[in-house]
């Protein structure tokens, strides 16, 4: 780490429960209680939800979400390549219940912010004060890729019924097909995610399908961790050698896909084809539907913000946070929108009884894997500068790591992942 250690930085991260909340606890609102009314309950909107509610237990706070369980994207990877049960990845709401949180399991159709309420497929109209909405990500248009497709060519970037659809697919996979991932255009969730799915296909593979290989359509020419991600390919899978587990095609060299064929389990590039019985395709992200739908995203398929309190630039009184929120200078992960979502509750809370909104801090923490026992890391501290997000300090993992070093990030990675939900679902 640069600037500071491991240790310092884990003391940091771990402190951000506080991050924004200094002033918050003790304020009463009296007999009026305030509502807010999070739309979605994953790492941002369940955060939201719960320190709300820690610092004001006055306000009224309403979570909608239309499942009744949560998978989580990160580790789901490792539910892909065998070695991690899909339950393990499950969580419930009852920690965010005792917190005080009204949780509604529904999906939302539809969003009025001049009558300031949210309706439901159940029809259910619920009233806020304030909103905010954390609704994951959808999917841009892919010529080919249609709801049909995505059974034939999971995606499996939100995790639960997709990840077991490709979990069962590369079991099935013949050994001598390719696993074929098509990685998505930036901005997307999780930037080293297809990455790290790629490494632990092609463990997977060097396992059990010796005679298969992994290639990764890409239309970017460069990626989250590139060099920490090909040193461990170089040393693990033969990468950049003729028997090489792993092929990487960036954009410029025909990596862009441009349409797929679910029939025929093809998919196309600019300058050729591609052909498996295993296809992962990843296309372009943008915010979940209701926030599309509430228009609340711009051109780009995303919802700008004021990145002091995350409220939309679109609507007043309407916070986006998440994969869904434009918070150039923050990577769309789990972490990062945990810090958002903390950020978010803070200025909400302030806002809810006429406080002023303190100066805000975010942090991120992101760990990949190459093989179970091989792990890289990121990590940052940002402030806001001049009306920008802004890395203050922060650092990645030694390129020339011993094996014990690897070994240690991939232990740190499961306590990172209990800790985080321990954090969004205790």
């Amino acid at each position: 780490m640069m600037n500071f250690t491991r240790r310092g930085f884990v003391k940091l991260t771990g402190g951000v429960a506080a991050l924004g909340l200094i002033s918050a606890p003790g304020i009463s609102l009296g007999a009026d209680k305030k509502r807010v009314v999070v739309i979605g309950g994953g790492y941002g909107g369940s955060i939201a939800a719960k320190y709300i509610r820690m610092a004001d237990p006055n306000i009224q706070v309403t979570l909608i979400e239309q499942n009744k369980d949560y998978y989580s994207g990160p580790l789901s990877n490792w539910v892909i390549a065998g070695f991690r049960k899909l339950d393990v990845q499950k969580w419930g709401y009852e920690g965010l219940k005792k917190h005080g949180v009204e949780v509604i399991i529904d999906k939302v159709t539809g969003i009025d912010p001049a009558a300031k309420n949210v309706t439901t497929a159940g029809g259910k109209k619920v009233e806020y004060d304030r909103l905010i909405v954390s609704p994951g990500i959808g999917f841009k248009a892919l010529e080919g890729y249609d709801a049909e497709a995505m059974t034939k060519m999971p995606h499996a970037w939100i995790a639960g019924e997709q990840t077991s659809l490709l979990t069962k697919q590369l079991a099935e996979m013949k050994d001598g097909d390719p696993f074929i991932l098509v990685a998505p255009a930036d901005p997307y969730r999780c930037p080293p995610g297809p990455y790290e799915r790629a490494s632990l296909v092609a463990h997977y593979l060097k396992k059990n399908k010796p005679k298969s290989k992994v290639i990764i359509l890409d239309p970017k020419d460069k990626f989250s961790k590139m060099g920490l991600f090909t040193g461990g390919w170089k040393s693990l899978y033969g990468y950049d050698t003729p028997n090489s587990l792993i092929e990487w095609v960036p954009g410029a060299s025909g990596g862009k896909v441009t349409r797929v064929d679910a029939k025929t389990m093809t998919v196309y590039t600019d300058m050729g084809e591609y052909k498996s019985s295993c296809i992962n395709v990843i296309p372009a992200n943008k915010a979940g539907e209701i926030a599309e739908k509430a228009g609340l995203t711009d051109e780009k398929g995303f919802c700008p913000v004021n990145f002091e309190t995350f409220e939309s630039t679109k609507h007043k009184d309407v916070h986006v946070i998440g994969d869904a929120s434009m918070a150039t200078g923050l990577p769309k992960s789990g972490y990062a929108a945990n810090s958002e979502a903390k950020v978010c509750a803070a200025a909400v809370v302030a806002l809810l009884n006429g406080k002023p909104v303190g100066i805000p801090s975010y942090v991120n923490t992101c760990y990949s894997m190459i093989s179970p026992e091989y792990g890289i890391s990121v990590a940052g501290v940002y402030k806001l500068n001049a009306g920008k997000i802004v890395e203050v300090a922060g650092g990645v993992s030694a390129g020339d790591a011993k094996d014990f070093v690897r070994k240690q990030e991939a232990l740190y990675n499961e306590s990172w992942y209990q800790s985080i939900m321990a954090d969004t679902f205790g």
